[in-house]
């Protein structure tokens, strides 16, 4: 049985908090009201296919909103939520790229590569090509599409852009991570470019704006110049409230008592991410679409502990398996929803939203077979129970092996070195290193920096490589049955093992000095030509080409620009 070290923070200061009486069973958090007449009157179908909206925002913390508990004020996203339906039983991904990707395609990063960490701005990476994506099979169905935001699926060519990849319109960043006001990313020292684009171009005029109202009023612009009557599709992908911790000075002002600079920078640019929200809310309504949409909401990871969010009371935080890294905040608002002001405990998955939404634009789904999601309207609408009995967290064979882990550990079916995790049913499995797994609470503290290792730690936990927890009885993963119930244990490594024989190899190549900014003009963007993309199209390490010839020219070109790069690192530096 594990052991517990409670060093700053007792049972006493738990129950302060409130949530060891927070009963996880309980059907609704928020009393059923009486269905509203006009309700029953809806047809199955909706007489037209609804718009959709779709609202992701970046490393918000599970308990980084009004009604999680929060010190943080989010009024807009608190009302959609109770007015709506709450999610309470939701899972993303702990980590950026392997939630957009499993969000726009509707599969489990094993079924496309991406199952190792993120793509990074420098590989030759992207969303694979042969993936139909959610706003492609949107636009079979009619739908004008539209993406504002953050895209950090890859973009080494032209094909990888968002709008090769579905969207009629884009303006946003290609990266993951951007200065909130001059757009400027650093892939490394002296590795830095600019990255906002409009469509496939980089737009320059628009820096200084910060991000959040920059994507707010283009959301804004695109409804008062599209006709209500047709139906549209916005996926509106927040840069905030991810690092850097950088907010207009109003926000700050209003947490000006909170003691904890990154706490109070981070709490600042959630509530103004929450007025974006109410503003892009606004504009549904006075361009006529409102009564006929859909809005989504989701956390797209965990919170970073280290900056400013908070998961608590789960465990974990971004980048980890545990409930901190993966448990999301997400809620749908519409005013079709049959079941209204309720919180649903329905399992649902980021990968679930593909089916679900293609479903609601009357989309033919017939020609997409092998998806890993699931229609789940029915449990949101309605509170019909969840046809998804279980979760594939991921396999990553790539990530560093658990020290302890063994072969002979997963009853010889299964070697517990490496880094997975699987729900089923009230049962969660996790095999190799998981990632952080303290319990955090809110750094509300002036000196929390400063007293960081005064939080909950679990003490003996180094030498594991097989945690199992009731997910259900024991939301914050605080007692492991590993031991106890080895039955459910190699019953779940069995689930591990179906999944992995279907797995594709891994696609993480190596990077490419090419993809330098300073080749591009100064900004991050394709940089690979055709004959190049056709030599990277590989898993891990690049294809060989069948021309030697070309073969030849490109690895003397590549050489090329790797030693050129190697003298523009070093006058930098």
């Amino acid at each position: 049985m594990a052991v517990y070290a409670l060093t700053g923070f007792s049972l006493v200061s738990l129950l302060s908090f409130g949530y060891l009486s927070w009963d996880w069973m309980k059907p609704s958090l928020v009393a059923d009201v009486a269905t509203d007449p006009m309700e029953k009157s809806l047809p199955p179908a909706f007489s037209r296919p609804p718009h959709i909206i779709f609202i992701l925002t970046d490393d918000q913390g599970y308990h980084d909103v009004g009604y999680h508990g929060s010190d943080i004020q989010t009024p807009t996203l608190d009302r959609l939520a109770a007015e709506g339906v709450k999610l309470e039983n939701y899972y993303i991904q702990p980590i950026c790229t392997p939630s957009r990707s499993q969000l726009i395609t509707g599969r489990y990063q094993i079924h496309t590569g991406l199952q190792h960490s993120i793509i990074r701005p420098r590989q030759p990476n992207c969303l694979p090509l042969d993936q139909v994506t959610l706003p492609q099979k949107l636009q079979e169905a009619g739908y004008s599409t539209h993406m504002v935001g953050k895209w950090h699926l890859g973009f080494y060519k032209k094909e990888c852009l968002p709008t090769r990849r579905g969207f009629d319109t884009f303006l946003g960043s290609l990266t993951g991570n951007v200065d909130y006001y001059t757009y400027d990313n650093c892939d490394g020292p002296g590795v830095c470019g600019y990255d906002l684009h409009e469509g496939e171009d980089v737009a320059w005029d628009q820096s200084g704006k910060y991000s959040t109202f920059l994507y707010t009023q283009r959301v804004s612009k695109i409804l008062a110049s599209h006709n209500p009557k047709e139906p549209i599709f916005i996926y509106v992908a927040f840069q905030a409230v991810h690092t850097p911790l950088q907010s207009p000075k109003e926000y700050i002002y209003r947490y000006r008592s909170m003691g904890n600079v990154a706490r109070r920078k981070y709490a600042a640019m959630v509530t103004c991410m929450d007025e974006a929200v109410k503003n892009i809310t606004w504009a549904l309504k006075k361009y006529g679409y409102y009564d006929n949409s859909v809005i989504v909401f989701s956390t797209d990871n965990g919170g970073q502990t280290f900056s400013g969010g908070s998961n608590w009371p789960l465990r974990g935080r971004k980048g980890t398996y545990w409930e901190g890294g993966v448990r999301g905040i997400g809620f749908v608002h519409s005013p079709l929803i049959k079941r209204k002001r309720r919180t649903s405990w329905a399992l649902v998955h980021i990968t679930d939203w593909y089916p679900t939404l293609v479903s609601l634009a009357r989309g033919n789904l017939s020609n997409v077979p092998g998806l890993d999601g699931y229609n789940v309207w029915p449990a949101i609408s309605e509170g019909k129970e969840s046809p998804r009995t279980e979760i594939l967290h991921n396999i990553d064979p790539l990530y560093n092996h658990a020290k302890y882990g063994s072969l002979e550990d997963g009853f010889g079916i299964w070697n517990t070195a490496v880094q997975a995790s699987i729900r089923v049913r009230e049962w969660k499995l996790l095999t190799g290193d998981p990632g952080y797994s303290d319990w955090i609470p809110p750094q509300t503290l002036t000196n929390f920096p400063g007293s960081w290792w005064n939080l909950e730690r679990l003490t003996d936990g180094l030498r594991k490589s097989v945690w199992l927890f009731n997910i259900t009885a024991d939301p914050y993963e605080r007692y492991d049955l590993s031991d106890q119930r080895p039955d459910v244990v190699r019953t779940l490594l069995m689930r591990l093992v179906h999944y992995n024989r279907t797995a594709i190899p891994v696609r993480y190549p190596a990077e490419n000095p090419r993809a330098h900014p300073d080749f591009n003009g100064g900004a991050w963007g394709p940089w690979a030509s055709e004959d190049d993309a056709e030599e990277w199209e590989g898993i891990g390490e690049p294809l060989k080409s069948r021309n030697k010839k070309k073969k030849c020219k490109i690895c003397k070109l590549r050489s090329f620009f790797r030693k050129l790069n190697t003298r523009l690192m070093s006058n930098r530096i």
